[in-house]
């Protein structure tokens, strides 16, 4: 049995909260240049331009990339053979706290959704725990803004509906959401499971790094389609045209009722933020 304190835990959580609104994936930058090179739209150019200068002069002057430094959902993956010594909930709380107070980030918490007075410190965090073989405990940090969350969408499907109601699905919910989510956006997908399961699938859709497909044949085609998609709307970049809508589109799929579709959109712009950690 391997042992971490809940100390460890917040101290790690604290430096992946100032890294991940720092600094974006490779991958999502990598991504960003490519669209860029690609872009024939001049003002569509324009904004990547200006979106690259401003991932860069984030990374490299210690600036968050985006003034919503989000809601932060700290994803932990606790191997059979770890032993956490204390409150795990408590230590990403207050490895957030310090986290944002040592980042100067904005706080964005509201204690109540109606009677709506700030936390003061961005916490609570959003935590979700699962397990796995080994000893190792895989922690994730991901802050999301909320203009591209509140653009989400998730949708109880028939099985009759099939793969071109998914795809209608899922082009009317980025087509709906237009310029709001600050685009280009990437799209993560859950498909399966159950009302809640099929949201979770979707957000932890978008850890996945940019350019790696899903593994099944089947669904990478899926991705390709839906992609090709999502950019021949024309939202473009920031909303004022362009062939860059979407920089990817992510599934994770799971078993499902044999009378179930589950079918969850969760929508992130271009500052896809994310960092990890394995203890």
């Amino acid at each position: 049995m391997r042992i971490l304190t809940a100390d460890r835990i917040a101290e790690t959580v604290k430096r992946l909260c100032i890294r991940a609104n720092r600094e974006l994936p490779e991958p999502v930058k990598q991504r960003i240049r490519e669209c860029r090179r690609n872009e024939p739209w001049p003002l569509a150019q324009g904004v990547l331009d200006t979106i690259i200068d401003n991932f860069e002069l984030a990374g490299a002057e210690g600036l968050p990339i985006c003034q919503d430094t989000g809601a932060v959902w700290v994803l932990l993956e606790i191997g059979f053979e770890a032993h956490i010594e204390g409150d795990v909930y408590e230590a990403v709380h207050e490895g957030v706290r310090q986290g944002y107070r040592e980042g100067y980030f904005r706080n964005s918490m509201v204690r109540d959704p109606l009677r709506r007075v700030n936390t003061g410190d961005n916490t609570p965090a959003m935590i979700t725990l699962e397990f796995a073989p080994g000893d190792r405990v895989v922690v994730t940090v991901a802050p999301k803004g909320f203009g591209s969350e509140n653009m989400s969408r998730i949708r109880m499907l028939q099985p009759a509906d099939g793969i071109e109601g998914l795809v209608d699905f899922v082009v009317a919910a980025v087509e709906e959401a237009g310029p709001n989510p600050c685009p280009p956006i990437v799209a993560g997908v859950g498909i399966g499971g159950t009302f809640d399961k099929a949201a979770l699938l979707a957000k932890k859709a978008l850890l996945r790094p940019l350019g790696r497909p899903n593994q099944d044949p089947f669904y990478e085609g899926l991705e390709k389609r839906l992609l090709e998609a999502l950019n021949r709307l024309g939202i473009g970049p920031q909303g004022f045209g362009g062939r860059t809508t979407a920089l990817a589109v992510a599934i994770e799929t799971m078993a499902t009722h044999i009378a179930a579709l589950p079918c969850a959109v969760n929508i992130n712009c271009h500052v896809n933020r994310h960092a990890q950690e394995s203890l």
